[in-house]
């Protein structure tokens, strides 16, 4: 293993075992070379390495901060078993779940079902399960190809083969300023340079993109993460114009968008300029889950090899139980209901939330929280975590080296929902106070 990265190790293992706190400033880099007695290029890469694994947050002029992790139990706020609030990922399993999933699969547990399901993993499958995908992924105004259907371990792995596929290594892939974190880590990994492209009110910018000089772009059009907002229809068409004109594809992220399936996807109006993933991670749920690719006739068989190459092809058993739930109408139920629960949900933010600026899509699963001048991000989130609640800082989302909004996002799926609300009214009175009052309560 590379020294920066043993060092790196030693850092992480002062985070988890608190002798590093969350919101705590690391020394300046040159400050920790002498210190390590490294280099300061060294110094470098343990703190880009550092936040490469989620454990820090860097900002311009400001510095490297340790991001929030899990608070003493003693702090926690009352959730089964004492455990934090989190705010910080998005899975929601409601709990009529179980059952329903439970009863779909009964049929796939008969021998000669089950036989089929123990093959070896798959990425095109066979014509009636990509028919079943297709049907799934289909929406207002566009219905997918079977035949152009690829299948993947997950969502996160589709979205990697479609960058491998489609921008080779050293080069350039465009993405929304605020983007997806994964991302980040899979373009580090595959060896290609994110660039941010300027976001507004509406979405990522066309005329930014046209001067961008990348060989794709990755971005969200519905329920974007982390804004959960949504491109209205004419900037959705001006962005299909601009990746027509450059000859580019644009990967497509539809993994929110069971939310909102009456707007039409970016591959309704550029479909032979538009790679579509998604996933069962959020309709269904993180721990039984298949990635989906609907991809351009032309980039079928490259985007199928990608999925081959890195070993990233769904297994037989999980694409068997996904088509049962597709088939019989267990993903539709799931969807319908985690609809309205996810309404139910932003109406507490908005109720909770009222005296601030808050952002998103009333139908997502999470929202744009615009903190008061006061707080710092960073510190916001410090101050959250010693009150038992995780939220993820803007920095978590930025791409490039400029300065990242003052803002946090409020995942809103996985507690119970009165706990939720216990946990936006703290958050609320935390944001009313400020940073130094916070510190001594």
């Amino acid at each position: 293993m590379d020294d920066y990265r043993i060092i790196a190790d030693a850092i992480a293992a002062d985070i988890a075992a608190g002798r590093l706190r969350p919101g705590e400033r690391l020394i300046p880099q040159r400050q920790f070379a002498r210190r390590h007695r490294i280099a300061g290029s060294t110094a470098a890469r343990v703190y880009g390495e550092l936040v490469r694994r989620g454990l820090a947050v860097g900002e311009v002029g400001r510095g490297t901060f340790v991001r929030a992790g899990k608070p003493p139990l003693e702090t926690a706020l009352a959730e089964p078993g004492g455990a934090r609030v989190d705010l910080e990922l998005n899975f929601s399993v409601l709990p009529e779940q179980p059952g329903l999933l439970a009863r779909s699969m009964e049929r796939l547990m008969r021998p000669d079902v089950f036989g089929t399901a123990l093959q070896p993993v798959v990425v095109q499958s066979d014509p009636g399960t990509r028919e079943i995908a297709a049907s799934l992924l289909g929406r207002t105004g566009w219905a997918p190809s079977p035949d152009n259907v690829i299948f993947a371990g997950n969502g996160r792995q589709a979205i990697a083969a479609a960058i491998a596929a489609l921008v080779p290594v050293g080069e350039r892939l465009g993405v929304e300023a605020l983007t997806y974190p994964v991302v980040k880590a899979i373009a580090a990994r595959l060896g290609i340079t994110l660039v941010p492209i300027p976001m507004d009110s509406q979405g990522i910018d066309p005329d930014a993109l046209r001067a961008a000089n990348v060989r794709a772009v990755y971005l969200q059009p519905t329920l974007h993460n982390p804004l959960g907002t949504s491109m209205p229809r004419s900037r959705r068409e001006d962005v299909a114009d601009a990746v027509r004109q450059l000859g580019i594809y644009a990967i497509e992220d539809t993994i929110y968008t069971f939310l909102r399936d009456e707007i039409a996807p970016l591959a309704a109006l550029a479909p032979e300029r538009t790679v579509l993933v998604d996933s069962l991670s959020k309709r269904i749920s993180p721990g039984l889950t298949v990635g989906f690719l609907v991809a351009p006739t032309d980039l079928v068989d490259r985007i199928a090899g990608a999925v081959r190459s890195g070993t990233w092809a769904a297994p037989g058993f999980a694409l068997a139980a996904a088509s049962c739930w597709i088939s019989d109408g267990t993903a539709a139920l799931i969807a319908s209901a985690k609809r309205q629960d996810a309404a139910a949900r932003q109406a507490l933010v908005r109720k909770e939330l009222s005296d601030f600026v808050v952002v998103g899509d009333m139908q997502a699963y999470h929202c744009w929280w615009e903190l008061p001048e006061a707080w710092r991000a960073e510190t916001f989130v410090a101050a959250a975590a010693r009150r038992g609640i995780a939220v993820s800082p803007a920095a978590a989302f930025a791409v490039g080296s400029g300065r990242a909004p003052n803002a946090v996002r409020v995942a809103t799926s996985a507690p119970a929902p009165d706990v939720l609300a216990t946990a936006l009214r703290t958050l609320a009175a935390l944001a009313r106070s400020s940073p130094e009052f916070s510190e001594i309560h």
